[in-house]
């Protein structure tokens, strides 16, 4: 019987995108296992995996626990079970376990793929954040046996860095989403009424949603001012995310000096995302760093246009004039693109089918089947 560890630093990158990719290959005769930091008291994880392994990581690659007490326990765990393939996803577990098992690899006795969910050098970066993180990526790809890349840009560099042999080194566009689970026909007008009643708009209040964690790299001050810039009171924005108490409180002060607190959301953690969207005009994400953000896949698959920043992976899903791209930090060409969805609904309503057409490529399926035949080649090459 096949076997195969996933690993992640933190047990809700597992929940949240991978659970798929569990029950697809254990209802195929795979025992999959997790591991993660904390996975032992996660009910979802346990429910879902055959079996978890608990591993002292910290997101934080600084934190000396990451070196001092992980990799034995992954190498034990790895060699103990006689893993066929060990699959690292997240910078820090990514490197973590691709260290820690480097020996069973060159002895044979371990395939590692490793999926990267957005390089952390990318273009536009800090020259020399950008030189650090591409030198530890290099030195890491020397561990590992392939390499997944999620978006164009990142296809590129570690073809063009040679992190390993291009065949070696295989493009997916993403992890997948469900496009049948994500249609517009299915979101009961009822339950964007109730959602729209929540925030107490107005038949006549345009809502535009920005679906993203709050910190720094996804830019919410930006969504605000480009807000503040259309001077048009009965637009409203809603944010559904969660994040510090101090940066929220540093987003609600800037609200308050801009005089547009009637028109802002806060939504927290939502679990009814697909009405959101439908209840909205556009969706938005500012963001300076994206591997290929799922919020704007989903959006897609619900026919919803998209307003998003030139970066990489935003304008892979943007191609195709199924969206509109502005430049990172430009809040007056963000203002005059909501405008521009706002005041054009006919060509917004275009927009959002070809996005819809797009997703096609994305389908969870044609995911599930590339990662099906990588895991065939790599065990039988």
């Amino acid at each position: 019987m096949k076997k195969i560890l996933m690993v992640t630093t933190v047990p809700v990158t597992l929940c949240s995108f991978l659970f798929p990719f569990i029950q697809h290959f254990r209802s195929q005769g795979w025992l999959v296992d997790g591991m993660a930091c904390g996975i032992s008291d996660n009910v979802k994880c346990i429910e879902a995996f055959d079996q978890v392994w608990d591993v002292e990581l910290s997101r934080n690659p600084l934190d000396p626990r990451n070196f001092l007490r992980a990799p034995d326990t992954i190498r034990q765990i790895v060699e103990k079970e006689q893993y066929d393939i060990v699959h690292v996803h997240t910078p820090v577990a990514a490197l973590i376990t691709r260290y820690a098992l480097n020996g069973l690899r060159k002895k044979n006795k371990v395939k590692v793929i490793y999926t990267a969910h957005g390089f952390h050098f990318h273009i536009g970066g800090n020259p020399v954040t950008n030189q650090i993180f591409r030198t530890m990526e290099k030195l890491a790809a020397a561990w590992t046996d392939y390499i997944i890349v999620i978006n164009k840009e990142d296809h590129e560099a570690a073809r063009r860095y040679n992190f390993l042999p291009a065949e070696r080194i295989r493009y997916m566009p993403g992890i997948g989403v469900n496009t049948s689970s994500y249609d517009r026909q299915q979101v009961a007008k009822a339950d964007i009424d109730r959602v729209r009643q929540e925030m107490g708009l107005l038949p006549n209040n345009p809502l535009l949603l920005a679906i993203a964690e709050f910190t720094p790299n996804k830019r919410h001050k930006d969504m605000i001012q480009a807000l503040a810039k259309l001077q048009r009171p009965d637009i409203h924005l809603a944010f559904a995310g969660e994040g510090p108490p101090e940066f929220l409180a540093e987003i609600k002060q800037l609200i308050n000096e801009l005089g547009v607190n009637n028109q802002v959301h806060f939504l927290g953690f939502r679990s009814d995302i697909p009405t959101l969207i439908c209840a909205s005009k556009a969706v938005l994400l500012t963001s300076k760093r994206e591997g290929l953000p799922r919020s704007i896949m989903e959006a897609l698959c619900l026919e919803t246009p998209v307003i998003g920043t030139a970066i990489r992976g935003i304008s892979d899903l943007l191609a195709a004039e199924c969206g509109l791209l502005v430049n990172l930090g430009d809040t007056q060409a963000l203002s005059d693109a909501m405008a521009q969805i706002l005041d054009h609904p006919a060509a917004a309503q275009a927009m959002g089918e070809r996005g819809k057409k797009r997703m096609a490529d994305y389908d969870l399926k044609n995911i599930l089947d590339l990662h099906t035949k990588l895991y065939a080649e790599v065990l039988n090459p």
